[in-house]
């Protein structure tokens, strides 16, 4: 398996495979100095600029920005926030990209029950999408799933989603439950999708 993800102190470069400016591509644990930039990938990827609510994304990028922050400073075991960096052909750095990955239970109320891996928040740079930075994300936190000791990852994707799914099938992942049509008219959205994906089954077929 290609070792995408590394910790602070094990920090180096990796070749994406993509034959552009993000020919080089590093994936590690997020740091605080890394926050603004989240911010505003999240912010550009999940709301719009555009349209009669465009005044309200300084906000929307703020709570994004203040809700990571008290993430990053949790306690928690198994909660981790990684990003991806493009090293490009000149040296320079940039962060393309971002995922969070935490451990959730049956009953989230009490947080008791059955625990599993759950990601959330993939998001890349517009300019630097379709380059493999989404996938190299996601296999960056299948490994980390592995070394909590899980082999089991879970996700929501909205049903509208089509490129999202596309990626998500691609790593094969598979529809574990869709949203019942009753929050769909009650909510008045799309409905989203629970993907699930076995490491063990996965990691023996490669």
């Amino acid at each position: 398996m290609i070792p995408w993800f590394f910790h602070p102190s094990q920090q180096k470069s990796i070749t994406s495979g993509a034959d552009n400016a993000c020919s080089q591509l590093q994936v590690r644990v997020a740091t605080s100095a890394d926050l603004t930039s989240i911010s505003q990938i999240i912010a550009e990827s999940f709301h719009s600029q555009n349209g009669i609510w465009a005044w309200t994304f300084p906000f929307l990028r703020l709570g994004i920005h203040e809700d990571l922050r008290h993430r990053l400073t949790s306690s928690a075991p198994h909660q981790v926030c990684l990003v991806a960096i493009n090293t490009g052909i000149t040296g320079t750095s940039k962060l393309v990209g971002t995922v969070e990955l935490g451990v959730r239970f049956s009953d989230s109320w009490t947080k008791t029950g059955r625990s599993y891996p759950y990601l959330s928040n993939l998001a890349v740079h517009p300019k630097y999408r379709k380059q493999g930075i989404g996938s190299a994300l996601l296999q960056a936190c299948e490994q980390v799933v592995l070394d909590w000791g899980f082999q089991d990852l879970y996700l929501h994707v909205l049903e509208t989603n089509h490129q999202a799914r596309q990626l998500y099938f691609k790593q094969g992942y598979r529809v574990y439950k869709v949203e019942s049509q009753c929050n769909l008219l009650i909510f008045q959205r799309s409905r989203q999708i629970l993907l699930h994906k076995h490491l063990f089954t996965s990691l023996n077929e490669e």
